[in-house]
């Protein structure tokens, strides 16, 4: 039977691994033992920013409706159990882009629903 030489397989793994981390600094991206840390890091902190994210664009378009139903006199609390109490169907993401790009249309909206 002929040898077997691994060292290929190696020097590929250590290859992919090195390249997931081109543009980290220092040890972290030409060492490997350093470098499959930052990975795993680096994917931990990925994940949970996905979710911090919906957070972040939900508290957006709070303040953006929030902002644009106090010209109307009313705060978004009022607005938003108001737009319940009504029937709406419409969500926080397209009030909130229909206030910052078609200020007349929401102005409608509100009016409907102070009634």
């Amino acid at each position: 039977m002929s040898r077997v030489k691994r060292g290929t397989i190696s020097m590929k793994r250590r290859r992919n691994v090195l390249k997931m981390t081109k543009g980290y600094r220092f040890g972290r991206s030409t060492k490997e033992r350093q470098a499959r840390e930052a990975i795993a890091h680096a994917g931990n902190y990925a994940f949970a920013h996905r979710r911090d994210k919906k957070n972040d664009f939900r508290r957006l378009w709070q303040v953006r409706l929030n902002a644009a139903v106090r010209e109307h006199g009313m705060s978004y609390s009022a607005f938003m159990g108001a737009l319940k109490a009504y029937g709406s169907t419409l969500n926080r993401k397209m009030l909130s882009e229909m206030a910052h790009e078609n200020p007349e249309t929401f102005a409608r909206i509100v009016t409907a629903v102070k009634k």
